[in-house]
């Protein structure tokens, strides 16, 4: 089988509708910057344009040093006061140092920081503004700040004590960790994921400034493969002659309801006269809450959906994005999405609580299902890009398949919920024939197996989401 870092697909199912016409942020190709007079209520109807949407700013910010410059940077870094980074700290250089945040040049100083978390954009030196809805910081306690003293730069190392990157011209602010939690989740909650792995316990100061990451960074994990940078995407896209590119984020195994979208989806680019329409099937790589099928389990999902035929390797790149995953709702995906058009996606596929999960303490979901994709449609600095929200799938009994729900015979179908899911997977019961591939049905039961061997029988209880 061809390596999935470069498959492209054309699913064998119709996938989740699409309306017609969509209400849209878009703004010509040729457009980097969102003028301030450029308001959410003018929005334009969907038109054809060739070509790849450009980064925002106009240009990929990337952050790793030169090869030749690489030994140098690493002496330096061993004679500067050091920042030790916990894993997701490394994840998040990864997103920095590959232009996923363009256009930050590292770590968000205090400036940006008040920004993004009062305005969810940025507004750079033309007046102009891009999206950006989600701190990219990096905390350090009171002894760390006192290390550093009156250094301009400090290093940053791994768990291992390897350096990382060096952070430049720093600037060391508070950390206001009650606003940066209220105003990212709408919600101080106790029982947030990335909360309480990142934010609760970390230190009372931020440290800004400008990174040089000193290699790529890599995780041997055996997926790096398919770790493309979003400059890799873009020569993917150009090498297969793509007019427009649709990315598709997910943290779930894939099953026929999201081919369904997917295939859909190509379907009406290409009625609406686009010639080559690409996915960026995009699985989200970096951290996720403890019940969530881990990275590598899904990928080997991935992989089985495509060799058994639900995925055609024709006009799909499989690729992982390294962001950490927040859980934070309507105003998390704003940052998956404009993440996707510096790596060259021009149109957004979002359906039901898009980086929603379930309330911590209440039994309910944490967000409204329906605001992720209505503030996609207004969001500040996202009018380039184009948002695709599509119609319900469930399990039609009366077509033995995954199709689009019909509200006017509800009890036709079959809502298997991530949690369902998870529950026939962990006591290896089969879902309906046509709700997923099955190779990929037995990636997941492998899984929940591994699990029971790992704790002597006792699987954790899977959190509703």
């Amino acid at each position: 089988m061809a390596s999935m870092a470069t498959l492209f697909s054309k699913a064998s199912f119709p996938s989740h509708s699409l309306t017609k016409s969509f209400d849209t942020h878009f703004a010509p190709s040729i457009r980097v910057n969102v003028a301030v007079k450029n308001k959410a209520k003018n929005h334009q109807k969907l038109r054809v344009s060739g070509g790849l949407i450009e980064p925002d700013g106009g240009k990929l910010v990337e952050l790793v040093v030169e090869d030749g410059k690489r030994d140098l940077k690493k002496g330096e870094a061993l004679l500067l006061p050091r920042v030790k980074l916990s894993r997701i700290d490394v994840e998040w250089v990864h997103v920095l140092s590959e232009g996923w945040a363009t256009p930050l040049g590292g770590f968000m100083r205090e400036r940006e920081f008040l920004q993004t978390l009062h305005f969810n954009s940025l507004r750079l030196d033309d007046g102009s503004f891009v999206n950006m809805s989600v701190p990219i910081v990096l905390a350090i306690d009171d002894e760390q700040k006192h290390r550093i003293g009156d250094s301009k730069k400090v290093a940053l190392f791994d768990s291992k004590g390897n350096p990382i990157a060096i952070l430049n011209d720093i600037e060391i602010y508070k950390h206001p960790k009650e606003e940066r939690i209220a105003r990212t989740w709408g919600t101080i909650a106790p029982g947030l994921p990335y909360v309480e792995e990142t934010i609760t316990n970390a230190g009372d100061w931020l440290i800004g400034g400008d990174l040089e990451v000193i290699e790529p960074i890599k995780y041997h994990d055996g997926l790096d493969h398919f770790r493309l940078s979003p400059s890799e995407l873009r020569d993917e896209f150009t090498r297969r002659n793509a007019d427009a590119v649709f990315a598709f984020q997910l943290r779930n195994p894939v099953h026929n309801g999201h081919a369904l979208l997917m295939t859909d989806t190509r379907k009406r680019l290409l009625d609406m006269g686009y010639k080559n329409p690409v996915l960026l099937l995009h699985p989200l790589g970096g951290y996720t809450k403890a019940d969530d099928v881990p990275l590598d389990w899904r990928m080997k999902q991935h992989e089985k959906v495509l060799e058994d035929g639900v995925l055609d390797p024709e006009t799909t790149v499989v690729s992982i994005f390294p962001s950490p995953m927040h859980y934070a709702g309507p105003t998390e995906v704003q940052w998956h999405a404009k993440a996707r058009i510096n790596a060259g996606a021009n149109f957004y596929i979002v359906g039901r609580d898009p980086a929603g999960m379930g309330h911590p303490v209440e039994k309910r979901d944490l967000y409204d299902a329906d605001h992720g994709k209505k503030v996609l449609s207004m969001a500040p600095g996202l009018e380039r890009l184009n948002i695709l929200p599509f119609r319900v799938a469930a399990y039609d009994k009366t077509q033995g398949k995954m199709a689009f729900f019909d509200p006017s015979r509800p009890q036709d179908f079959i809502f298997i919920s991530g949690t369902k899911m998870r529950t026939l997977a962990r006591n290896k019961e089969s879902p309906p024939d046509g709700f997923m591939c099955p190779g990929g049905w037995k990636v997941l039961v492998d899984y929940y197996d591994s699990l029971v061997l790992s704790s002597n029988g006792k699987v954790p209880e899977a959190v509703p989401v």
